[in-house]
């Protein structure tokens, strides 16, 4: 299993893998076997503050928890 890992790490710091794919896309584009169709929509996504793993300033030791009344 090393030699799989071993190898794997050297074609890719090579640049081996970007060869292959390259190559493999301009056949397969050749061959009329890749739709390069794209769909792009202005979706934004944000986590909620608690969802990151991030360190974050609170103020103090207690966090700030607001009622949906309370929030302006």
């Amino acid at each position: 299993m090393a030699e799989v890992w071993k190898r794997h790490r050297r074609f890719s710091g090579d640049g081996t893998w970007d060869k292959v794919l390259t190559t493999l896309l301009t056949r397969a584009d050749a061959a009329g076997l890749i739709d390069w169709e794209v769909s792009i929509d202005s979706t934004i996504n944000r986590a909620h503050q608690h969802a990151t793993n991030l360190p974050r300033d609170t103020g103090g030791p207690v966090e700030l928890h607001e009622t949906a009344r309370g929030a302006a």
